[in-house]
């Protein structure tokens, strides 16, 4: 008999979380799921990579929701009284006030799904996947029907704008909290102590045999350069760290380097970058590249691969990067130790220019240092840990 399976998301854009559930859904055989993924947007790159049998909804008028979940409650107010809907405008006045005294939203949610029926399925799983997401989270502890359900969390909570009231509250109405690395559950446990005991890592998939397939596929690089190529791939945003390794090229190409830095990925910082990139002068060996379904071909590639976050929850596009025992440099965030040991199968640094800069030229210059990395990276068994979490998942 199937498992019914649902799993909560905001979109199917092409990012870290989304690849994590693809690459989770895939090792779930239908014959044994029968999976749904639940929407708040039908939008996104990923959305053409959804096996055909994954049945796909979208929550019916998030659209209206998500206007009130994201303009300024001032502006709401006033946009009201400017249309002559004084009620309204009182009403969502009182809601607005005491969501600011209690400093969580449930009130605000409770009003928006108000006409929203409780699901008709009963799951057997029901898992608010695009964690922390308040708005998932109390759909799914207050629309659906489930035997089970679990919290995921792919951040890391200290960074972000984690509401620990609202956490304490909602938590406990789940069976399970996973978190995607060690740090990730120590941070989690320290802001929210009660849930403790149902907390655990379940770090994202990776399934390295089909990542190097997939490299194959397509042509990669296509600009007959015969230099020196490092890449990033992340959304061009402040937490991916981009604006780092911007300066970190410019002080390379100074000292002489015959070097190019490839971005794969798009975000709302991309004008800034590209301001900061014709700044430093470096039109020519700093390239954006876009949103990429497939970066793998780039990752075989290149000579370096550079993560320059300021943090992360577990950084799947790490993971990838190992499956082509490339020399590896990242910043010091939640989870990294989890993915390398420092001088061993990669170097960490400090989150900073000045670090990444001396980690890249170190790289560079020290062919011993190099050869090392990419021979230890060879030895790890990385399908064992994928092989573990298929397990862990079926048990639940």
């Amino acid at each position: 008999m199937q498992k019914k399976i649902l799993f909560m998301v905001i979109n199917m854009n092409v990012g870290g979380t989304e690849k994590a559930l693809l690459n989770l859904i895939e090792t779930m055989p239908k014959e044994k799921y029968n999976i749904k993924i639940l929407m708040l947007e039908f939008s996104g790159g990923f959305l053409k990579s959804l096996p055909e049998w994954v049945k796909v909804e979208e929550i019916k008028g998030y659209e209206k929701m998500k206007e009130i979940l994201h303009t300024p409650p001032k502006r709401i107010i006033l946009n009201f009284i400017k249309n002559k809907k004084f009620m309204k405008a009182v009403y969502y006045l009182l809601i607005f006030l005491i969501v600011a005294i209690k400093n969580e939203r449930s009130l605000l949610f409770a009003h928006l799904l108000r006409h929203q029926p409780i699901e008709n399925n009963e799951y057997d799983v029901a898992v608010a996947y695009a964690g922390p997401m308040d708005f998932i989270s109390y759909y799914i502890t207050k629309k659906v029907r489930a035997k089970k359900k679990y919290q995921w969390i792919h951040f890391d909570v200290s960074e972000i704008g984690f509401n620990v009231q609202f956490a304490t509250k909602l938590y406990k109405n789940f069976d399970k909290i996973f978190a995607v690395s060690r740090d990730g559950v120590n941070q989690l446990i320290r802001l929210v102590p009660s849930i403790k005991n149902k907390t655990e890592v379940f770090t994202n998939i990776t399934i390295p045999e089909n990542i190097v397939k997939l490299a194959k596929i397509g042509g990669g690089f296509q600009d007959n350069f015969n230099g020196i190529r490092v890449l990033t791939v992340g959304r061009l945003s402040k937490e991916k760290g981009q604006d780092l390794i911007i300066p970190v090229l410019a002080h390379l190409k100074y000292e002489g380097f015959n070097i190019r830095w490839y971005c794969i990925g798009d975000g709302n910082a991309r004008n800034e970058y590209e301001s900061m990139i014709k700044e430093y002068g470096i039109e020519d060996e700093f390239i954006l590249m876009g949103a990429k379904h497939n970066p793998y071909p780039f990752m075989q590639q290149c000579d370096i691969y550079v993560q320059p976050s300021r943090h992360e929850g577990y950084c799947l596009t790490l993971a990838e990067a190992k499956c082509f025992n490339l020399p590896i440099i990242s910043t010091k965030f939640a989870g990294v130790s989890e993915h390398i040991t420092h001088l061993k199968t990669g170097l960490i640094t400090e989150t900073n220019s000045t670090s990444l800069h001396q980690a890249v030229r170190e790289v560079i210059k020290n062919s011993k240092l190099k050869n090392e990395l990419i021979s230890n990276l060879k030895t790890e068994n990385l399908n064992e840990a994928t092989i573990i979490r298929k397990k862990k998942f079926s048990n639940l």
